[in-house]
């Protein structure tokens, strides 16, 4: 029996970051019938074998003239093929200028990632760019702050449909260094569940003077001095990061915020932006399809 127009696949969107792979295949009208995941991220594919893995993952789903959008890591030196950033200002027709196709013979298109240099200083992402897209057609929101936690948080302002700009911090980075490496390392546990009033004492303590590094170590004087246990003190270490991480970014309680990502770690973000008196929308996985399917509909 032929499929009807709206479970039609019009679109095969891909995620292909650094240690994973996602697919899903993408009606018309932007209706996800299905996906795929694995841990097949761009280092484990060889040089040269990235149709191949293509295949081999989704095969049963390419058809002839099927469209494939591919976003993230594959798009990166160690990737499919480098597709070269996209200055911001963005919106759907300079990503679109900025596609990058592997081979002319078959339907298959890169995309680009953004770029800003704000007074000298070049910052990059490539994946998060889809998501942002995605959230604004999910949200109804075309303007405010789309926020991105994760190893390395991306704040992205937008305005008018289009990507201005943009700043990454090494968040999640920082915290799995001072969590595994530092001192803190050997008082803390953790498996410990997380504590919320320690998540937010540890944000609270992050808008004091003194900066991250200092804060640090006063977890560690706080272990010292009883006033912090093992159980307690990864989630205020969560608590201090993501706090810093606000300090620097320096959210307006006005202004909306629009946070996508993992329930963990949105949930987390939210509770830290409520300490700074701004409210939040969260959003998932579920922004990357939207925004390869916005953005293969821009095409059309």
């Amino acid at each position: 029996m032929a499929s009807t127009p709206s479970t039609s696949c019009a679109l095969l969107a891909i995620d292909w970051g650094t240690s994973s792979l996602r697919g899903a295949r993408i009606a018309a009208d932007g209706q996800v019938l299905e996906q795929r995941s694995f841990a097949r991220g761009i280092l484990s594919v060889p040089a040269g074998g990235f149709e191949a893995q293509l295949d081999e993952s989704f095969g049963d789903w390419r058809r002839p003239g099927l469209r494939c959008l591919v976003s993230g890591m594959a798009g990166s030196r160690q990737g499919w093929i480098e597709a070269p950033y996209c200055p911001c200002p963005a919106g759907f027709a300079e990503l679109a200028d900025h596609l990058a196709w592997p081979d002319a013979r078959i339907p298959v298109a890169i995309v680009p990632g953004l770029s800003v240099d704000p007074q000298g200083l070049p910052d990059v992402m490539r994946g998060e760019e889809v998501q942002i897209f995605g959230a604004m057609r999910l949200s109804g929101q075309d303007a405010g702050m789309f926020v991105l936690p994760g190893t390395h948080s991306k704040w992205a302002q937008v305005a008018a449909g289009r990507v201005t700009g943009f700043r990454s911090f090494m968040t999640g980075e920082v915290y799995a260094l001072l969590g595994q490496h530092s001192i803190l390392a050997r008082t803390l546990n953790a498996q410990a569940p997380f504590d919320e009033a320690a998540f937010v004492h540890g944000v609270a303590r992050a808008r004091d003077a003194g900066g991250l590094l200092h804060h640090a170590f006063g977890a560690r004087a706080l272990t010292l001095f009883g006033q912090l246990d093992a159980d307690r003190l990864p989630s205020y270490l969560s608590g201090l990061v993501i706090g810093a991480e606000l300090q620097g970014a320096a959210p307006k309680a006005g202004e909306p915020v629009v946070l996508i990502g993992s329930d963990l770690l949105t949930a987390r973000y939210a509770l830290a932006l409520e300490v700074h008196g701004v409210a939040s929308q969260r959003l998932g996985a579920e922004a990357t399809w939207a925004g390869l399917h916005a953005l293969s509909h821009s095409l059309d």
